[in-house]
């Protein structure tokens, strides 16, 4: 295909990588953003051997495993019996299992947004994207000014759940969570796992390490707390005292991470929406990643699906011979992969964040048990791996090794 001019509208995990697969291509690409300087939001995410496969095709896996942690397991256990109810090990996988890697978004924004740098891709800023409009075959972004962009022959949606380049749809979950960045200590929790502690479904708590930035001096944990948002001011009154009580009634382990929290500002509350869109592309417009497909993090898959969907699209605009058939073929790659993970996401997420009973009740007694029997213990890692369903053949993508 002829190099295109291409708008990419949001410099997350799917606009970063997107510019840098489009323009090592060829295509002259042009990334928008809203804020002054581009900054990731949020604490610790999961990648996964899906995401590293995309991220070593860019050169990045080494500089993102240097400076994440490594996960080989997540452990969950109930805090009132220290039952064990989720024991995943990727090494369930066989011996070319892969791992996770325990990352701060800042740190994986930090080495995209290098790449993109170094490439000379220039960034738009203080752009806040408004809609988009049709101009003969092309397309404009519209920002609040009321001003318009030149005419692109593709533009690349970004933006996340509340894209304002597609129509509301879905809806927002009951539940999120309370997320803080804090100093790692070893201590009462494993190095390379994911752990958590369950009181029924309504009361989850979290420890994922995520290494050491760059230009840290210490590895750093992420530190969550699930919490209904319409019980956030219900929380915020109880006062800090109150809420570590509870945590450590739950977790006392926890101890040395909740001395390190003196005021509630260091919790940054995070909101979920489950939502898939039913047109992915229209005209010289493509919705990639949260803007696409945003789900509850239960199965930590949201950059990882990003990166894939960033990579199915390049490889469409590489293989066809107009944008039409490109995004089509990227859409077509992926939706499969998509569809399956937003539906274990909807059936999973009740199981560790609801009101029910029922539920965490079956999760601890008949669940937990079974899943650390074969072949449940394979589909749960492939499940938290990303590779149910193998979405990385269709993409031409393999597994990357690395030590």
């Amino acid at each position: 295909m002829t190099p295109l001019d291409i708008a990419i509208a949001g410099c997350g995990p799917a606009g970063l990588a997107a510019a840098l697969l489009l323009q090592r291509d060829g295509h002259r690409v042009t990334l928008f953003e809203r804020f002054d300087v581009p900054r990731p939001i949020g604490s610790g995410l999961m990648i996964q051997p899906t995401g590293l496969a995309v991220l070593a095709r860019l050169g990045l896996a080494d500089a993102v495993i240097r400076h994440g942690a490594r996960i080989d397991r997540l452990l969950g256990k109930t805090g009132e019996t220290g039952r064990t109810v989720l024991d995943v090990r990727y090494a369930a996988l066989g011996a070319k299992a892969g791992f996770g890697i325990g990352i701060h978004r800042a740190s994986l924004f930090g080495t995209l947004h290098d790449a993109v740098t170094a490439a000379g891709i220039p960034i738009s800023t203080a752009r806040t994207i408004a809609g988009s409009v049709l101009d003969r075959g092309k397309r404009r972004l519209q920002f609040d000014d009321g001003g318009t962009s030149a005419p692109f022959d593709l533009v690349v949606d970004a933006l996340g759940t509340r894209t304002p380049l597609a129509p509301p749809t879905g809806r927002s979950l009951a539940y999120g969570a309370l997320w803080a960045t804090l100093d790692w200590e070893e201590p009462g929790f494993h190095g390379s796992a994911l752990e958590q502690r369950y009181r029924k479904a309504s009361v989850m708590v979290g420890v994922l390490p995520i290494g050491t930035p760059p230009g840290g001096k210490r590895a750093q944990s992420a530190f969550f707390w699930s919490l209904r948002a319409d019980r956030r001011e219900a929380w915020r009154a109880r006062g800090l005292a109150a809420w570590k009580d509870e945590v450590l009634a739950l977790w006392p382990a926890c101890a040395p991470l909740l001395d390190q929290i003196v005021e509630p500002e260091q919790l940054v509350f995070a909101r979920y929406a489950h939502r898939t869109l039913r047109n992915v592309a229209e005209p010289a417009l493509i919705h990639l990643g949260d803007a696409w497909h945003s789900a509850s993090p239960q199965l930590g898959q949201g950059a990882n699906m990003a990166l894939l969907d960033a990579w199915a699209l390049a490889k469409g605009l590489r293989e066809e011979r107009d944008v039409p058939r490109a995004i089509a073929k990227a859409v077509a790659m992926r939706r499969r992969h998509v569809r399956l993970y937003q539906a274990l996401t909807a059936l999973f997420t009740p199981v560790y964040q609801s009101d029910s009973i029922l539920l965490p009740f079956v999760r601890d007694r008949l669940v937990g048990p079974l899943s650390k029997l074969w072949p449940a213990t394979w589909i749960q890692a492939a499940m938290v791996s990303g590779l149910i369903g193998n979405p990385l053949r269709p993409l031409g993508l393999g597994t990357q090794q690395h030590g």
